[in-house]
């Protein structure tokens, strides 16, 4: 059985408060992207599990890869038969879109479909949850408010269509919890979930990411790539999650030429 699971990109994101449990609790929009990995898990007919990568490197130890730890959840619970896992990566990691995230979510709702579990959305997304605070977004893969650690969900209207996306990740991973450190968590003057409704054209004057300012000063690389994208013409233009890809939204599909060739970059044709 082969999934492809997307990136998502955050629509304004705000730090509110340090939780007692060492999160924090955040507000923001999660919007998915049709930028995705390739995920083949099929039954190991020698009862033996096997995981191996492909496409962009990996790095750190196979068990602690999220897609291992979505089997090992289930495999424990519901004592699933060895499976043989191939993931080929695509998205770029520690770049603020929820790849890794994605994987693991993917991986809770295909081993279900492969071998019949019966869980449903509610108990997916619990799963989910114990693999990281966005994972569980992935479950149903809409777009949706978020908010607390980033795991709980208000379904909201966000009309894209029509926009071009582009998408550029520089060769710079930043360390979530070291951006996170760098902020000064504050209640916003007005909730993400109120701004997302007013025009896209109106964004780039109120919905903002509070990681950009720690970020773009410790990675002016990040600053220079969302400065350009703005020179271009896009309506709006952030910085995704904490960081590092930067993406932007133009009315018509713009010339990138060169500009940008150091640099992974996707280009949706429409929204």
């Amino acid at each position: 059985m082969i999934v492809f699971p997307n990136c998502k990109i955050n629509l304004g994101l705000n730090i509110i408060s340090k939780r007692n449990d060492g999160y924090h609790d955040i507000e923001t929009i999660f919007y998915p992207v049709a930028l995705n990995d390739i995920l083949e898990v099929i039954p190991a007919p020698d009862e033996i599990f096997e995981f191996h990568f492909s496409g962009l490197f990996i790095p750190g130890e196979a068990d602690k890869n999220l897609c291992f730890r979505a089997y090992q959840l289930l495999q424990a619970e519901f004592k699933l038969p060895a499976v043989k896992m191939h993931l080929h990566k695509v998205i770029p990691m520690g770049a603020g879109l929820g790849g890794g995230s994605s994987d693991g979510a993917f991986t809770l709702k295909l081993l279900n479909d492969l071998f019949n579990i019966g869980l449903n959305k509610e108990q997916l997304e619990n799963y989910a949850r114990m693999l990281g605070s966005d994972c569980a977004f992935f479950i149903e893969n809409q777009p949706c408010f978020a908010y607390e650690k980033g795991d709980q969900f208000i379904h909201i209207p966000v009309d894209l269509s029509g926009l071009t996306l582009v998408m550029v990740n520089p060769d710079v991973h930043v360390n979530t919890a070291d951006a996170y450190n760098a902020i000064t968590p504050a209640m916003p003057d007005q909730s993400i979930k109120d701004l997302i409704l007013m025009p896209v054209s109106q964004w780039k004057d109120n919905l903002v990411n509070d990681f950009e300012k720690p970020v773009f000063e410790k990675y002016p690389v990040i600053r220079e790539i969302k400065s350009s994208l703005s020179k271009m013409g896009a309506i709006y233009t952030a910085m995704s999650g904490s960081g590092s890809t930067v993406y932007s939204l133009f009315k018509e599909i713009p010339a990138l030429e060169n500009q940008f060739s150091e640099y992974f970059v996707w280009v949706s044709a429409r929204l």
